[in-house]
């Protein structure tokens, strides 16, 4: 984020929380900054600035989904109904909601997030929609690592990524599924609203549109895959989908045709995203960054399994 940005963007947080003469004793924090924006919290305002290049009529598209009735009780609605310009920065503000604790693992509310996602893929998406962007984010990843400094773990990273289907790999439309997906699903992606112990809500409209709803499910999937999520955290996710039933994965027997694809393309985003910032800051892989780099070698050894109606 460049030095105007953020002092601009947190001044829009405390403008849009209240007005400039009202007393107020909140302080201001910085919530994410990162390459694909930066978060800022004052009070019970949150403004982000989207990734530069953001194109303002999908993001005021998904701004107005959020909004929607049919999803109240799904995904925390905006404020304001369109974003701002900042600096050539696109800017949308939110209300505060109180993220997952990373310290208590054990209370990840897994069930609340699949059952908004079922509950999401459930609700008919409206015309004019842009395409959602999971895959087109995998891609992303994979260019960074292109360009980054060479690592010995690159190359069964790109292997995993060239045995996918074009379609996860962002180079064909996706399967035609019509289903609005969320897009970049994480337990990061969830708040309580109102806080601190209101409903779980989905935050986060940057990758919302119409695609593949496996793509949702495609994180935990594969942190299950590769042993970093323990197969209990994972049934609990599972179940708690398919008995609210989200469309993604049959009602009951093998999830694994339809996820496949999907788990394997997250697990090659993430495993390039660690390399990238390995290499950025000059360190080894960690146990977990390594755990995935391993799973795409093993990846090479067994083609995907594609669902019914996917293409090579």
């Amino acid at each position: 984020m460049t030095t105007d940005v953020l002092p601009a963007l947190t001044a829009g947080a405390r403008t849009a929380a209240h007005p400039a003469d009202t007393p107020c004793t909140h302080h201001d924090s910085v919530l994410a900054d990162r390459h694909d924006g930066t978060v800022v919290r004052h009070g019970d305002t949150v403004a982000k600035a989207h990734a530069p290049g953001t194109d303002p009529a999908e993001l005021s598209r998904r701004l107005e989904l959020a909004a929607h009735p049919a999803l109240t009780g799904i995904l925390l609605a905006p404020l304001r109904p369109k974003p701002v310009d900042l600096h050539g920065r696109l800017v949308t503000f939110w209300p505060y909601g109180t993220p997952v604790d990373p310290q208590t693992p054990e209370a990840a509310p897994w069930e609340a997030a699949a059952t908004l996602l079922a509950r999401l893929h459930r609700t008919p998406a409206p015309d004019g929609l842009p395409p959602m962007r999971g895959p087109a984010k995998a891609a992303r990843a994979i260019a960074r690592l292109r360009t980054a400094a060479r690592h010995p773990a690159t190359a069964p990273v790109l292997r995993a990524w060239a045995a996918l289907p074009a379609w996860a790999r962002a180079e064909a439309p996706m399967p035609p599924a019509g289903t609005l997906c969320h897009g970049d699903l994480h337990l990061g992606q969830l708040v309580r609203h109102p806080a601190p112990n209101g409903p779980w809500l989905l935050i986060d409209v940057d990758d919302l549109g119409v695609g593949v709803p496996t793509w949702d499910l495609a994180r935990p999937a594969a942190w299950y895959a590769c042993g970093l999520l323990p197969p209990d955290e994972w049934t609990r996710f599972l179940t708690a989908y398919q008995c609210a039933g989200g469309p993604a994965v049959p009602a009951d027997g093998d999830p694994w045709p339809a996820l496949d694809v999907a788990a394997r393309a997250l697990t090659v985003q993430t495993a390039a995203l660690a390399i990238v910032k390995s290499v950025g800051e000059e360190r080894p892989l960690d146990e977990v960054q390594q755990a995935v780099i391993d799973a795409c070698d093993r990846m090479g050894a067994v083609p995907p399994e594609l669902a019914p109606g996917s293409t090579a």
